[in-house]
């Protein structure tokens, strides 16, 4: 790498334009779920792990290989079911023959990627689930005593079905807590699925151009880490925090401390995308729902009255909103 493209990395003002860039070529092979991907985008730019849920079908697929295509990562899709085992996952120790005897010779899994598809995750035991504990937190992965460490940059983006419930097996707080962002798929209109079809079915699909690498995503990072937050936005997005602790009639269980880690890096990502150097209101209030609705527990009454997530924290927002 010349020198010159060395300087450009410390450039805040080139490499948002970079991001905008790599967020544009994305849309180019997914139609609508725009929202959906601004906020991987900003999951990405952070290194935080995304859980997809939607029906089957929107292209959740289709999208974490075309991110992988857009940012020349390696990418490994696993398919999560109920005999899938952890060692499937994370690699084993197998005994290799030589002339002076047998040894041990690990055998990485499909984890050691940059990018990893964990397709319909909730298929899998508890036990299988776990083994992506330690990658997401820590990015290393455990085989009896040894520890291997995972290339950067590593991302998880698991999926879901909310509707299919038999043979799955819900993800446990802890590990929910393990993702940055939990994004919801939505259906797409009439016209977004005449373009899906069109799109998908023609005879000369898309081309999906590299417009970043890994070496040039670990450096946004580093820009967006450096980007400050005024007293007033920081006691905003505290507050907001701290409210799914306050008594409340359709919160069982607040959010963790990671909820807050996690809204200044999306708050900070959010402003840096859109070329600001500075975090508003707004980019808390935006960031606060993919970060807060899995790590919000509703109470009964919320659930007997049909009160989401979403809704909660709407209502909180709502009474958390500056005045200014």
């Amino acid at each position: 790498m010349s020198d010159q493209d060395k300087s450009r990395l410390q450039d805040p003002a080139y490499m948002a334009q970079r991001a905008a860039d790599c967020e544009r070529e994305i849309k180019k092979g997914i139609v609508g779920q725009e929202e959906v991907v601004r906020q991987v985008m900003l999951a990405m730019l952070t290194g935080g792990n995304v859980l997809l849920e939607g029906m089957p079908g929107l292209g959740k697929t289709r999208l974490v290989s075309t991110i992988g295509r857009v940012f020349d990562l390696s990418f490994k899709r696993i398919q999560f079911t109920p005999d899938l085992m952890p060692s499937d996952v994370t690699g084993t120790n197998i005994i290799v023959k030589s002339e002076q005897g047998n040894s041990f010779s690990f055998e990485p899994g499909p984890i050691f990627a940059n990018l990893i598809l964990a397709d319909e995750i909730n298929r899998a035991t508890p036990k299988t689930q776990s083994a992506l504990l330690e990658a997401m937190q820590e990015h290393t992965v455990t085989v009896g005593n040894e520890s291997h460490v995972l290339g950067e940059p590593f991302f998880v983006l698991a999926t879901q079905n909310p509707i299919e419930n038999e043979g799955t097996y819900p993800l446990p707080e802890a590990q929910l807590d393990r993702f940055m962002f939990k994004i919801l798929v939505r259906f797409p209109s009439k016209e977004e699925l005449k373009d899906i079809v069109a799109l998908t079915e023609g005879s000369r699909p898309q081309a999906i151009e590299k417009q970043m690498d890994g070496e040039g995503l670990l450096a946004a990072r580093e820009l967006i880490g450096q980007i400050p937050i005024a007293d007033a936005v920081m006691e905003h997005l505290l507050d907001i925090v701290m409210a799914t602790h306050a008594p409340n009639p359709h919160i069982r269980e607040g959010a963790s401390p990671r909820a807050a880690q996690a809204l200044i890096r999306a708050a900070r990502a959010k402003a840096f995308l859109e070329g600001r150097l500075n975090v508003s209101f707004q980019d808390v209030d935006e960031a606060a729902y993919p970060v807060l609705r899995h790590r919000i527990l509703p109470s009964f009454d919320a659930i007997s009255q049909g009160v989401s997530e979403d809704d909660i924290i709407r209502g909180i927002l709502a009474a958390k909103r500056p005045q200014i």
